[in-house]
């Protein structure tokens, strides 16, 4: 793991970390009204710190993010697809949780205005990352060579 490019330390790293949020947000007391975690929806009144709205299934396409991840940053295109695509996939979130009703159905896994920010912040800081280490590892020379 110490001779892997950057790319594919930083797509580890932050894939481990959506799988720790994931299981952190089966925590009580990490997660508050733990009592009120629902499946799904709206409804769900639990707050991972108190302050990002989750549901069981928010915390389980978290957990599945990070295994994916995983997966692909066993390769450095794989890394770099996995920060530049999973981060345009929180910048769609994030575009879709600025245009629904939160308090309406359309609200299903749940999200609220803290959930927002947090995902403009990582989809920006992923594609970035992508971007950046990216080119550095396609530049880089192949280790022996």
């Amino acid at each position: 793991m110490r001779n892997r490019p950057i790319v594919q330390l930083v797509a580890t790293a932050v894939a481990a970390t959506f799988m720790l949020v994931a299981v952190l947000g089966f925590v009580p007391g990490i997660t508050t009204d733990y009592s009120d975690l629902s499946l799904a929806g709206r409804e769900s009144d639990a707050e991972l710190l108190g302050l990002f709205q989750i549901s069981v299934l928010h915390n389980i396409v978290h957990g599945l993010f990070g295994v994916i991840g995983l997966v692909l940053a066993r390769s450095v295109v794989g890394a770099r697809s996995f920060l530049l695509g999973g981060g345009a996939v929180y910048l769609v979130l994030f575009a879709y949780g600025t245009v629904i009703d939160l308090d309406g159905a359309a609200n299903f896994l749940p999200l609220n205005i803290a959930d927002n920010f947090l995902h403009l912040f990582l989809g920006a800081s992923m594609i970035g990352l992508g971007v950046v280490l990216g080119k550095k590892a396609v530049r880089a020379p192949a280790a022996g060579h």
